[in-house]
């Protein structure tokens, strides 16, 4: 059966399926990353789980896989194949494309975590069908995939949808990226989290616990999490003026707490617009399956287009 191998490696552990032409996914399996060890030991396990993807899909499935897709996070050139820099693996300038090609035999296309699980929510998820839409992740950081006509935007430097950068309290808090005052600083899941945290004197306290304390009415968690609703719809409106989707799709830990979230987000939202048109705010339909469904759609578009180069050849 032709099929390819889908990969997306976390910060700290990596999810892999083997996936049919029509998307069916005909084997899943997770590992860890082994970041402890080092960078290295990082690009050695995923060359070797990928190694053990093609041999049972040719074990089981009669053939290897035809290419393979891979998602990782922090700042990629994935026109160049080079995953140039993730904080969370020690990575910087790993040419992981070219070393997969050449372990495993097979055409490899890498693309960044969050804009290959945008690319998927924008083809089979919450976005099907829209021409234009802006996918956003609520994780550890804050940051986006936009969406044009069935394809993400990576921009010239590899750098777009980084909403999360987006300066929303000038002067305010300082981020990694050394400016003060960013999105994720202050809507982010850590964000939420550490600020719950440091209200309720439970250090142990995370963002889940914010939202089930906002839903029983707790006024200090209310408060909390207003505040993050409020930065990161400034900073939607931001991205809404100059984008101007059709559909904006909320995903990642923080949108777990569904309308506890959705609810005040949209009212927010739609106080703030004046002039621009108000896009559907949805919920992320495909999960921590998203990234790895979007590394599929990354194999698959890769041999369709080196299909298409060898029929015009």
């Amino acid at each position: 059966m032709r099929h390819v191998i889908a990969l997306d490696v976390g910060g700290t552990g990596m999810k892999a399926a083997l996936v049919g032409a029509d998307g069916t996914l005909l084997h899943q399996a997770r590992r860890a990353t082994g970041r402890e060890r080092g960078p290295d030991a990082v690009v050695a396990a995923i060359l070797d789980f990928a190694a053990e993807l093609r041999a049972y899909g040719t074990e089981y499935l009669g053939a290897p896989a035809a290419a393979a897709g891979v998602a990782v996070p922090g700042i990629v050139d994935e026109t160049h194949g080079i995953a140039a820099y993730a904080a969370n693996l020690g990575w910087r300038d790993v040419p992981l494309r070219d070393l997969l090609t050449a372990s495993l035999g097979l055409p490899v296309a890498l693309g960044h975590d969050v804009r290959t699980g945008g690319l998927a929510e924008g083809r089979i998820g919450a976005a099907a069908g829209a021409d234009r839409f802006l996918f956003v992740a609520l994780g550890t950081g804050i940051a986006g995939a936009i969406g044009l006509d069935g394809r993400v935007e990576a921009g010239a430097h590899g750098f777009a949808g980084e909403i999360g950068h987006i300066v929303v309290r000038p002067g305010g808090t300082p981020c990694p990226c050394g400016q003060h005052g960013c999105l994720e600083r202050f809507a982010s899941a850590a964000a939420v989290s550490e600020a719950w945290a440091a209200e309720c004197g439970d250090p142990e306290a995370d963002a889940a616990d914010c939202a089930k304390a906002v839903a029983s009415g707790d006024p200090n968690a209310v408060r909390v999490w207003q505040r993050a609703v409020d930065a990161l719809a400034d900073g939607l409106v931001t991205a809404l003026t100059l984008l101007d989707p059709r559909t904006l799709v909320i995903g990642g830990g923080l949108a777990e707490a569904g309308e506890t979230l959705f609810t005040p987000l949209r009212d927010a939202v739609r106080r703030r617009i004046t002039f621009q048109k108000l896009p559907e705010i949805v919920p992320a339909a495909l999960g921590d399956e998203a990234g790895c469904l979007g590394a599929g759609l990354l194999a698959w578009d890769l041999l369709n287009q080196t299909d298409r180069t060898e029929v015009t050849a």
